[in-house]
């Protein structure tokens, strides 16, 4: 697990308590008079953290079929966002076709993998994969500049595996142990450096990262 060190715990107070806030105040609205967003969030799991309460055997489920690694990020989703509070949630009546990705599915099912089993809910009450949900609710938002299934998954696999976390986090000597702890401004700083990115993280209990968030500008030139 990647775990804040015990010397910053002053630190990882302060950011899961102004990340709690983040999250508390990214919540989404629905309905046909949302407004167009302003930035992008490519939200990313951290696997073994979301493993860990897992209790369902099944084929979808990637903590059991052993389909991604555990200490390496995988995708959440990408998500259009609005400057200071909200983000827009299912702008049109569009569904999810996994045909329509096709060519993509390979890397989408590694690399964009669900850690549950069963349906999610989506828009209008629809359940479906875990592909939907991110599609129907966060990606039909991403006019002017995402307007096609394939396209949002294209783009989002293609920020994943150009702004490599976990590679940035390895080239820093930032390694997942589930004896080692790490200072988070530390796993903050490597990012940074990388991708001169302002991530935010998302932590459960002991400081054990479960999520990282990396923010975009609209056409994907600069980290926010």
């Amino acid at each position: 697990m990647l775990k804040a060190g015990s010397r910053s715990r002053r630190v990882v107070f302060v950011v899961v308590v102004v990340i709690g806030i983040i999250v508390d105040g990214w919540g989404f609205t629905v309905g046909k008079e949302q407004r167009e967003f302003d930035y992008f969030v490519l939200a990313l799991q951290w696997p073994s953290t979301l493993c860990r309460n897992v209790t369902e055997c099944c084929p979808t489920n990637a903590c059991y079929r052993r389909a991604v690694s555990a200490t390496k990020f995988t995708i959440h989703g990408l998500w259009p966002k609005y400057e200071g509070k909200g983000w827009p949630s299912c702008c049109t009546n569009a569904t999810f076709n996994q045909t329509q990705i096709g060519s993509l599915f390979e890397d989408v099912d590694k690399y964009w993998p669900t850690y549950r089993c069963g349906l999610v809910s989506s828009c209008d009450n629809r359940k479906g994969s875990f592909w939907a949900h991110q599609y129907e609710k966060h990606g039909t938002c991403g006019s002017p500049v995402i307007l096609q299934e394939y396209d949002y998954f294209l783009t989002t696999l293609t920020l994943f595996f150009k702004y490599n976390v976990t590679e940035a986090l390895e080239n820093a000597e930032i390694v997942a142990s589930d004896i080692r702890k790490y200072p988070i401004q530390d796993v903050l700083n490597a990012v940074h450096s990388a991708f001169k990115a302002n991530p935010k993280l998302a932590c459960i209990k002991n400081g054990i990262i479960k999520e990282m968030y990396l923010c975009f500008d609209k056409q994907f030139k600069n980290l926010m």
